[in-house]
């Protein structure tokens, strides 16, 4: 008489690792990354919270992790035309490694209030004091060396990023992802 219990567990077995599996899959949101939630201020001293308060429902994010990238950044603004495009929301990103008081993070405003001097940057820029390297491993983003392109929603969700120097075919795509609307 042939017993049936090895067949049977096998196929248990294979229908949990299937269930353990699925579960286990990346998705969209782990591969892609998503932004920390953060509470912020703009330069020209208006509260955020990030991801949540993004002035749009998908919203542009130029992320810097050092001073010496801000021309990376501009070339993204001047590429994408930011400053004249009403259509594209979007912030200036320096994520800062927290210092971990109220006037060492006083200072470093101070000094980016000299760097951007007009009311129209500093209502964009939005420093962010946190962990530098938790912010990028939630982001999913491949370290510091390079500035991102990278579009939020209000979710956190990262819809679309670029890396490095700005790029037309890398700026279309992204344009693209902003433009679309979710269905």
């Amino acid at each position: 008489m042939k017993t049936t219990w090895p067949s049977t567990l096998a196929w248990l077995l294979a229908v949990s690792a299937a269930l353990a599996l699925a579960v286990a899959a990346p998705n969209e949101r782990s591969v892609m990354g998503q932004l920390p939630s953060i509470m912020a201020r703009t330069l020209a001293e208006q509260p955020i919270a990030v991801p949540g308060g993004l002035p749009a429902e998908r919203t542009l994010a130029l992320i810097a992790f050092r001073s010496t990238q801000r021309a990376h950044i501009d070339g993204w603004v001047r590429g994408l035309n930011l400053d004249a495009d009403p259509s594209i929301a979007w912030v200036r990103m320096p994520v800062l490694n927290d210092p971990g008081d109220t006037a060492a993070r006083s200072a470093i405003e101070t000094k980016l209030l000299r760097i951007y001097p007009a009311d129209a940057e500093r209502a964009r820029l939005v420093p962010v004091f946190t962990d530098r390297s938790h912010f990028v491993r939630s982001a999913g983003l491949n370290g510091t060396d390079q500035v991102y392109a990278v579009v939020i929603n209000r979710e956190g969700d990262v819809l679309a990023r670029a890396e490095g120097a700005f790029d037309a075919d890398k700026a279309h795509k992204l344009r693209e992802t902003l433009l679309q609307r979710d269905l």
